[in-house]
């Protein structure tokens, strides 16, 4: 053999495995999904998908190059605690939790695998996280639902409805572990505004009605965001309307079940910066070091027709100011 000719076939040889390598496709990543909600939860649906939306766009198809392993729940402790365990055992790249509930069930069962948790309220106090800026941990995410929350919703309520005279809150203590960051606001605007407040748990159906059944006139109602609140908001929802009681929550999938009123983030737009901080950890970055971050927006909407179901005449400022208003 002529040496050119052997030099040839030896570059050839050395060559062809590197190009072999290169050719190799990437090793799918997982992202395993811990959500409260039910599976037939159009918001949680939306929410999901609205997730799956922002991966793509940065470059994670599903099927092709990320799989999502996602456990519904519907806020029911037994099988969020038996999903956990399922995820953790598949040792995903990492994993999504919604709500505060999901959240901390989740850290019970790694304190390895990183996890990205949307709709948590108090992280810091949770011991979620170290702080804010500085995670710390194996966790960070978003907190949309912030303590002082709980005086704007007494505020709204008040000028929607002038002569409530007492505001009771309603919340489900397992699921509603972050409550004290609420009350004081809550607490502090109705004293500010002469509003008698009152502070509500309640664990399942039966005490919820209980509660609303027995309410005095000019009473208002604050449904806290938890999960349990969130699983049931069309139980609560036609229960306030079958008592005929004013009520503000967090989320505008309240207001379209009738709620008077909910002010809060945008979630769907919650789930899309999870998924920027999902592109970041899956190339590389640590969760430790990605801050914890706040709302960037509130949404104020209105259910006119719950408005005039009770009678009430909603204030030109307020419907200026709306984000949306539900004829």
């Amino acid at each position: 053999m002529k040496r050119r000719a052997f030099i040839s076939l030896l570059g050839a040889a050395s060559i062809t495995p590197l190009v072999a390598r290169a050719q190799q496709p990437r090793p799918m990543r997982r992202i395993g999904v811990l959500t409260s909600s039910d599976a037939s939860d159009r918001e949680a649906q939306a929410q999901i998908a609205a997730f799956r939306e922002e991966l793509g766009k940065l470059g994670w198809a599903e099927g092709r190059n990320v799989a999502l392993d996602i456990r519904w729940t519907s806020a029911d402790v037994a099988v969020m605690t038996r999903s956990a365990t399922e995820l953790a055992a598949l040792a995903p790249d990492l994993i999504l939790t919604s709500s505060t509930l999901a959240t901390a069930t989740m850290l019970q069962h790694t304190r390895t695998i990183p996890i990205i948790f949307v709709l948590v309220a108090d992280p810091v106090g949770g011991h979620f996280v170290d702080s804010l800026p500085r995670p710390g941990g194996n966790a960070t995410g978003f907190t949309p639902i912030v303590g002082s929350l709980g005086g704007k919703w007494v505020e709204l309520l008040k000028e929607f409805a002038p002569r409530v005279g007492r505001i009771t809150m309603i919340f489900n203590p397992p699921s509603a572990t972050f409550i004290d960051a609420f009350l004081g606001p809550f607490r502090a605007a109705a004293a500010s505004l002469g509003v008698e407040a009152k502070a509500a748990p309640v664990n399942d159906m039966r005490e919820v009605e209980t509660l609303m059944s027995a309410g005095e006139a000019n009473g208002g109602l604050v449904v806290m965001p938890d999960a349990f609140t969130v699983t049931h908001r069309a139980e609560i929802m036609q229960l306030a309307d079958r008592y005929r009681i004013p009520a503000v929550s967090w989320s505008r999938s309240f207001a379209e079940l009738g709620c008077l009123i909910s002010y809060g983030p945008v979630l769907a737009d919650e789930y899309r910066r999870a998924a920027a901080y999902a592109d970041r950890i899956l190339k590389g970055e640590k969760p430790s070091e990605l801050p914890v971050q706040t709302p960037v927006k509130f949404e104020l909407v209105i259910n006119m027709k719950t408005a005039r179901s009770l009678g009430m005449t909603v204030p030109d400022r307020l419907r200026t100011v709306a984000d949306d208003v539900i004829e």
